[in-house]
């Protein structure tokens, strides 16, 4: 049960937290979880801890894993476009970067960590499989990890703000329309990086 009433903490403070930002209280966090303010208490010290738990949380959602296994190069990274633009720039991606972003003064020690853990981990594990492209001959050879910041930047760049501003609805998007933008990014930076 303890374990169950901590996830149901969680997912009422990411609810509370996504609609009102870190002024969501703590009795509302309570009420939606359906358990006493103590509870959130014996489980999370200070609202501090929880909201860093609910930020920790939702920005490991947003790191998509790449997906070897034998295809091509382009089939790989297109699909790899794809799930992280969906991700990143889905409603709970923004809603993720709307709440998090005003709180990295507040929090320096926990932005960093949660750098780390997520999109410092997305630009690792992007530029280790790039840099095996690249000594396989399938890539210009070049900064691994400049090539993967330099993708990711292509990939969410000017349609995050787009979202943000909601210039392009979130929920109005196109899946196919989508597919294709990520097919377009990924072929024009295969241009950039061909052998």
């Amino acid at each position: 049960m303890p374990a169950e009433n901590r996830a149901r903490v969680l997912r009422a403070a990411a609810e509370s937290f996504m609609r009102h930002g870190y002024q969501a209280s703590v009795e509302e966090i309570a009420r939606r979880a359906g358990v006493a303010k103590q509870t959130v208490y014996h489980h999370f010290p200070s609202k501090d801890m929880l909201f860093k738990q609910v930020a920790h949380e939702l920005t490991r959602g947003v790191l998509v894993e790449l997906e070897g296994g034998g295809t091509d190069l382009r089939s790989a990274l297109v699909r790899f476009a794809v799930a992280y633009r969906s991700r990143a720039l889905g409603a709970q991606g923004l809603a993720t970067f709307r709440i998090v972003l005003p709180e990295v003064p507040r929090f320096r020690a926990l932005a960093r960590t949660m750098y780390a853990a997520g999109a410092g981990e997305m630009v690792r594990q992007l530029a280790a499989y790039l840099e095996r492209a690249m000594q396989a001959g399938e890539l210009r050879r070049d900064e691994p990890q400049f090539a993967a910041e330099l993708l990711l930047g292509m990939l969410t760049g000017h349609d995050r703000i787009k979202r943000l501003f909601c210039v392009e609805r979130v929920n109005g998007t196109n899946s196919g329309a989508d597919e294709a933008r990520s097919r377009q990014i990924i072929d024009c930076f295969l241009r950039a990086y061909q052998p």
